[in-house]
């Protein structure tokens, strides 16, 4: 039974609209009850009612009543069939469009150009990628991708068609309206990416529509402005513009719209639009590529149209030419009398009419109209803008960036260390985005431009470039061109230095470009969003490679589809939770403990940074540098990480020399340090001390044997100024004998031990195990770190006595001493005995912002390997991260702390058992999972103004949060 309704459902179609099933876009899977909806409807309808529901006319939502209300006319006097939505925002255009739609009888078809996303038209909305940044991705999955978010972006907001995408091969570089909006100039790369598009967006429920018929992307005329002319043979309009239309028909596209062109090849009459042409609407179009879905006039009201006739003739014109409906006419109610009267005289026929309208109302029931719902409202903003469209953003773009030229392999930049970087940024828009994502990866400085002259001699100490090339990204019209002086300054800087350049607008800006031979690197990175700025930093680097290739030529010397493909170099990427199996909600719960930190002055401001598999996926900062509340806490400010020392200084020393095979565990400490031969320390381990096993003090208050009998600070040890044998500074105006730093070690080495052998925490081997590092290495720890880790990572905001390298003020203080240094604690380590070891101490001393922490605790993650280079071997990471003493009660590894083996201890108890990490005396604290891939950073100054306030300890704060970061892990 359902199969004979099924089948007569079928001829019914073909009676009454001419078309079979088989490749109609329009028919719906519920083909009877369609059938019956649509013949219910048209039965009902009235001859003015039926002629109204070939009309679309536009408003805005951000129109005045006064338009608005004359659209409200329309729908209610000529029974328009549907509405084109165009400037406005969102929640405006919802409430407008619940409005009309309750004054129509017959539901409204709604229309948008969401070409790149609602954004195209509205605020407050997500924009994608423009077609030609899409057209330089590889896997058109992604390019579907785009195409579902957009659909479901349309389809959330009531939009039913979207005029996309455009399938017009851009092979002219001077087309001054399509441009940008083009996938490129390769006919099969526009093809595919359209049918990708196409297959995305109307797999959302959202009906497609491929223009401009027969193609508009050959010309430098806008057929907004003038009709265009497409000069060239049939065969040619085969073979090029008109080439995707039968692979998009084939995928199911639901509409075509026609463009206003005068193609001589396809039309004879001299100037006679194609929008108007009965062969190329219905010669061509309907019988030629037997196309059924519907069939759209581009805007009636564009001078490539409204010249030819007057308002209401060209839209009877358009009708007899085959189209189904007519967009934005120049009079509605003109057009309407026009067709009624062609109608009734027979120019018009019952079968013409019915075949269009019909059409119509099969789409309206195939996207929903037949049970159609209001907009709802809640949560608009929310829906239109969520993470899941910046993680498909964030994917097509990192896929487009396209490097066009790297001769010696200058990208992506490796050895750091050697290198002085420099950016300058050309063109009217911000780099901002872009100069701050360069800087999370090494130190740059950037130059600002004046002269050319002064640009070269400010450059004279840089051996690396960046040029930034950055101009709006409002939209894809926007100029795009070189100014002639910014191309003599960069070829100015190519001749004398290594130079890449970052080209962050359309590809055929470098058409202005005579001379690139002296141009190391160019990456074309296609848009100055600022996403395009902080990926193409990151391909700069390495984090991520170059994949893209370019959609069109330029010129003889970049072909299309060149491509190179730029290695990893495995150094921390950065992007938003989701793109890593995170939930964004949650980690939202950060914020909210970090403010009860703040609100129960825990501490005065803070770092907070996560990051998983690699990239950086949290990275705030909070509160202010003291609770005066002057300096706010930016990402770039540097923290006193205490005991953090330990295991981004010392410990990262003593592995290299263990991979060298320069030091084992079991060396006993006697045979490291001949200071503490014939000592009580000389048969303890390497591997005892750095597990806190070796039965050392946890502490020894060194300062407080250097105040004389008054309990001030004794001359014997002290100069306020620097003098002979006291160069060692403290602090600011209090230098400290320079022998004092042996007297620490000889009284380590004359120290008692504990009584029995127990786990007990002890910063003193550290003192110790700084000394044998100096002494075998013959440089401080300060210079041994940047040499052989820091440099070469581009951690250039840590390392020890931070006022040699960082400003002032963005060292965070730490406390206000009022017991030995009687002074404001900043830029000086906290801790007593690392200051009287001159700001370098095995323990304490390191500063640091959360994002250089993460690459030491990533470094270590991937088992020893960074940024192109490998430290030490993953054995060696295995063997200091062993809880060599867990079945005696000690949870340490070598030289990490480790999971609790009981309910208390430093972490959530949350994390696994390969994790790993450290805490500081300050409030800092970071830790590592191998299991899970997530680093967490927490730097703050709990010390300040008092190290007796305890509250960041007793709430456990910094665990709690570990805890939520664990908890927002997807399953």
């Amino acid at each position: 039974m359902l199969k004979d309704r099924l089948l007569l459902g079928v001829v019914l179609i073909m009676a009454f609209t001419g078309y079979s099933q088989t490749n109609n876009p329009l028919i719906a899977k519920e083909l009877t009850e369609q059938q019956a909806w649509v013949d219910s409807i048209y039965d009902s309808m009235t001859l003015k009612e039926k002629i109204g529901q070939l009309f679309m006319v536009d408003v805005f939502s951000s129109d005045p009543k006064s338009k608005t209300d004359a659209i409200m006319t329309l729908i209610k006097n000529n029974h328009i069939g549907g509405v084109i939505f165009s400037k406005g925002g969102p929640m405006r255009q919802a409430k407008l469009n619940n409005e009309f739609q309750e004054a129509s009888k017959i539901p409204l078809m709604i229309a948008m150009d969401a070409e790149w996303g609602l954004a195209m038209r509205l605020d407050s909305t997500y924009a994608f990628p423009w077609n030609m940044t899409l057209g330089a991705i590889k896997d058109n999955k992604l390019v579907e991708q785009v195409g579902r978010r957009i659909g479901l972006h349309n389809k959330r907001l009531g939009v039913h068609i979207n005029f996309a995408p455009v399938v017009d091969i851009n092979v002219n570089p001077e087309n001054p309206i399509i441009g940008n909006r083009s996938f490129g100039e390769d006919r099969d790369n526009v093809t595919d990416k359209s049918v990708a598009f196409i297959k995305g967006m109307q797999g959302a429920g959202v009906l497609g529509s491929a223009k401009h018929f027969p193609g508009h992307g050959d010309t430098n005329q806008d057929s907004h402005k003038t009709l265009p002319t497409i000069p060239f043979t049939r065969k040619r309009l085969d073979s090029i513009e008109m080439y995707p239309y039968k692979k998009v028909i084939d995928a199911g596209i639901a509409s075509i719209m026609v463009a206003h062109l005068n193609v001589p090849a396809l039309e004879s009459r001299k100037g006679f639009p194609t929008s108007l042409s009965q062969k190329v609407v219905t010669g061509l179009l309907k019988d030629s590529l037997k196309f059924q879905g519907l069939i759209f006039t581009d805007a009636l009201n564009m001078k490539g149209a409204s010249n030819y006739k007057e308002p209401g003739l060209i839209d009877l014109e358009a009708f007899k030419a085959g189209n189904d409906i007519l967009l934005i006419s120049e009079n509605v109610p003109k057009a309407v009398a026009k067709i009624e009267e062609a109608y009734t005289q027979g120019e018009i026929t019952e079968t013409r009419l019915s075949r269009s309208v019909k059409k119509i109302l099969f789409a309206k029931f195939k996207v929903g109209l037949n049970n159609y719902h209001p907009v709802e409202t809640t949560n608009l903003y929310e829906d239109l803008n969520k993470p899941e469209d910046e993680v498909v953003y964030r994917k097509a773009m990192a896929s487009a960036l396209t490097v066009l030229k790297n001769n010696q392999a200058i990208l992506p930049i490796k050895d750091l260390d050697d290198k002085k970087i420099a950016y300058v940024e050309l063109g009217d828009d911000s780099g901002d985005a872009f100069f701050h994502s360069l800087k999370k990866y090494a130190e740059i400085t950037k130059i600002n431009v004046s002269s050319t002259v002064e640009l070269l001699s400010k450059l004279k100490d840089y051996n690396y470039v960046i040029i930034g090339f950055h101009r709006s990204n409002d939209n894809p019209w926007k100029s795009y061109s070189f100014s002639a002086q910014e191309i003599a300054t960069i070829e100015a800087i190519a001749t004398e230095k290594k130079t890449v350049l970052d080209v962050f607008v359309r590809p055929y800006a470098l058409l202005k470009l005579k001379n690139t031979q002296n141009i190391e690197g160019i990456i074309m990175s296609y848009q100055n969003s600022k996403i395009a700025q902080d990926l193409s930093a990151q391909l700069v680097f390495g984090a991520i490679g170059a994949e893209g290739k370019l959609p069109v030529s330029i010129g003889n010397e970049f072909k299309i589809n060149t491509s190179y493909e730029t290695g990893i170099l495995r150094r921390l990427k950065y992007g938003i939770p989701e793109e890593e199996g995170m939930d964004s909600k949650k980690l939202g719960g950060i914020d909210k403990l970090m403010k009860e930190g703040l609100t129960d002055i825990m501490f005065p401001g803070a770092q907070v940074l996560v990051a998983r598999h690699g990239k950086v996926i949290y990275e705030k900062s909070f509160g202010y540098h003291t609770y005066t509340k002057k300096e706010k806490v930016e990402l770039d400010d540097v923290y006193d990480l205490a005991s953090m020392t330990k295991v981004l200084a010392t410990l990262p020393l003593l592995m290299k020399r263990y991979d060298e095979e320069k030091l084992t565990l079991n060396d006993k400490l006697g045979t490291l340090l001949p200071v503490l031969q014939g000592s009580n320390k000389q048969n303890i381990t390497v591997k005892q001390v750095l597990s806190h096993y070796g039965r050392l003090k946890p502490w020894i208050p060194f300062y407080t044997a250097t105040f004389d009998e008054s309990g001030k600070l004794s001359k014997k040890y002290y100069r306020t100024r620097p003098e002979d044998n006291f160069d060692i500074k403290v602090a600011e105006d209090m230098y400290l004998r320079n022998d004092y730093p042996d007297t620490i070690v000889k009284i380590i080495a004359d120290s008692d031990l504990l009584s029995r052998r127990v786990y007990k925490y002890s910063d003193l081997s550290y003192f110790l195990f700084k000394k044998y590092l100096e002494d075998t290495e013959g440089n401080d720890l300060h210079g041994l770190t940047q040499k052989y880790y820091y440099g070469s990572l581009g951690a250039n905001r840590m390392g020890y006595k931070p006022l040699e390298r960082i400003v002032k003020g963005a060292i965070v203080p730490s406390e206000n001493d009022t017991y030995w240094r009687m002074q404001q604690v900043q830029g000086y380590v906290h801790d007593m005995g690392a200051a009287m070891e001159d700001n370098i101490g095995g323990h304490a001393g390191l500063f640091s912002n959360a994002n250089d922490v993460a690459k030491m605790m990533q470094m270590y993650l991937q088992n020893g390997y960074y940024g192109g280079k490998r430290y030490f071997s993953k054995a060696t990471m295995d063997a200091f991260n062993t809880c060599y003493y867990c079945s005696e009660g000690v949870r340490r590894g070598v030289g990490f702390d480790k999971l609790q083996l009981g309910t208390a201890g430093p972490t959530c108890g949350c994390v696994s058992k390969a994790s790993f990490g450290h805490s500081g005396f300050t409030g800092t604290f970071t830790w590592a999972d191998p299991e899970t891939e997530i680093i967490y950073v927490f730097l703050s100054n709990r010390t300040f103004p008092t190290a007796t306030n305890r509250k960041l300890i007793s709430s456990n704060l910094r665990t709690r949060i570990q805890e939520v970061i664990e908890n927002a892990v997807m399953p």
